[in-house]
């Protein structure tokens, strides 16, 4: 019987080694204690009890569910990076085979040709909707999209250079990955100015010059605009040898501008807009560029190819991390991918078909535009601030602070943005509709 089947003393429940085979393994590495093993700051060190007492199953589920009823129902108009549309169930019936859901990664090209073929097609529909050549299948989520995109354009860049230019709607927690990712690669995340919402590309043509590796972007903004200079802001890039980088999402690109026939080098964003609920944090890191930078994609493509019997087959064609070539080769370090969020996305996506997306896209601004106009009639709103084309989201003006009006709603049942000292931001797509009547009725009680 081998040592882990042993009754004997463990350091933990949940690790197979015995005190006895710990101490073989710190004697074989020379060293006197397991914590030698680890560098870890004595700032976030933590040396004590958790204090969580032990309990059955049963007592730890009954525990769990009191906890989770202490959580507010509100029915949530937030935006801002999640998006929730209505998820068929053949989404779920599908995705959740057992072939499909595994804890094993699901790219192994000799077992796995299904889910491969479900990559291609993810690969494929983007690449359609963005015009671009190139898409990966992929990165964690839209932040992690972008930080990407700013070292492969410094890696490409023909002329030195070390400035990241973002407009200054870019979420916080967007600018801080790109700001983590930069940092080490020596590069300088600096921001231009909007005008009503947009890019203002007076701002951007002064604060370009030939030092700029990356133009960053967003159609729609995070303000719920629709950025109509894309192709100014294109040419601005172009002019000073610098890429141009647009965030968006598979909905919104299935009716606003290709993002190729603006200028775009590289398409980031969230593509998990389709095939998941709203997650608040897991998402799924949407990533295109043009074939000329093929060899600096990070993460994996999916290729379609023939075995040798002549039948059509898929297989990883490129992986740039250094696990699979040369570490000073490697582009990225990016390890787990999304492949079963891009499942998800690929057959919400085939469910809706290219009608069902572009009809899904124009409900996305038809809700805005209408729901809109019925705050901007509540006396103490105006909405929408932004003087422009909106998908999904807008900005309301408040008379009263917008902090109290965000507690009243919540009061009421609703969960909307404060952005601004007098300003909400509010989001409505399929998913939440059927409460817009309601909403109304809270604003003119609290507004």
């Amino acid at each position: 019987m081998s040592g882990r089947h042993e009754s004997g003393d463990r350091g933990s429940p949940y690790a197979p080694h015995t005190a006895d085979e710990t101490a073989a393994m710190l004697d074989a590495v020379g060293a006197d204690d397991v914590t030698e093993l680890f560098d870890i700051p004595e700032s976030v060190a933590f040396d004590g009890e958790f204090g969580i007492e032990a309990r059955s199953e049963r007592e730890a589920e009954r525990h769990v569910r009191g906890l989770l009823s202490r959580n507010d129902d509100l029915t949530e108009f937030l935006g801002r990076g999640h998006y929730e549309h209505y998820v068929p169930s053949l989404v779920d019936h599908l995705s959740l085979r057992s072939e499909f859901l595994t804890s094993y990664t699901q790219y192994q090209p000799e077992i796995t040709q299904g889910f491969l073929q479900a990559l291609f097609e993810y690969q494929s529909m983007l690449v359609e909707l963005t015009g671009l050549d190139i898409v990966n299948a992929s990165m964690y989520d839209h932040a992690t999209a972008l930080a990407e995109a700013a070292l492969l354009a410094a890696r490409v860049r023909s002329t030195d250079g070390d400035r990241v230019l973002v407009p200054d709607y870019l979420l916080d927690q967007r600018k801080d990955v790109l700001e983590n990712y930069t940092d080490g690669a020596g590069l300088s995340v600096e921001t231009f100015a909007t005008d009503d919402g947009n890019a203002d590309a007076d701002a951007l043509a002064e604060a370009i010059d030939d030092d700029a590796v990356m133009v960053y972007a967003e159609n729609p903004t995070t303000r719920g605009t629709v950025e109509e200079g894309l192709a100014e802001i294109g040419a601005l890039a172009d002019d000073h040898d610098a890429l141009f980088c647009l965030g968006s999402d598979p909905v919104a690109l299935s009716i606003l501008q290709e993002p190729a026939s603006v200028g775009a080098d590289v398409v980031v964003g969230d593509a998990a807009a389709l095939g998941l609920p709203t997650a608040y944090g897991m998402g799924l890191g949407l990533f295109a560029c043009r074939e000329d930078f093929v060899r600096q994609v990070p993460g994996r493509l999916v290729g379609a190819s023939e075995d040798a019997a002549d039948k059509r087959t898929y297989t990883l064609t490129l992986q740039t991390r250094e696990q699979h070539i040369r570490r000073e080769r490697a582009t990225s370090n990016i390890c787990t991918n999304q492949a079963w969020v891009a499942l998800r996305t690929a057959i919400h996506a085939a469910y809706l078909g290219p009608d069902g997306l572009v009809d899904l896209a124009n409900d996305c601004v038809r809700l805005a535009d209408d729901l809109a106009g019925r705050l901007d009639d509540v006396t103490g709103l105006r909405a929408p601030v932004h003087d422009r084309h909106h998908f999904r989201e807008f900005v309301v003006h408040t008379d009263q602070p917008a902090n109290a009006v965000v507690e009243d709603l919540e009061a009421e049942g609703f969960a909307v943005h404060a952005v601004g000292e007098h300003e909400v931001q509010v989001c409505i797509t399929d998913a939440n509709e059927h409460a817009a009547d309601r909403l109304v009725a809270a604003f003119e009680e609290v507004a």
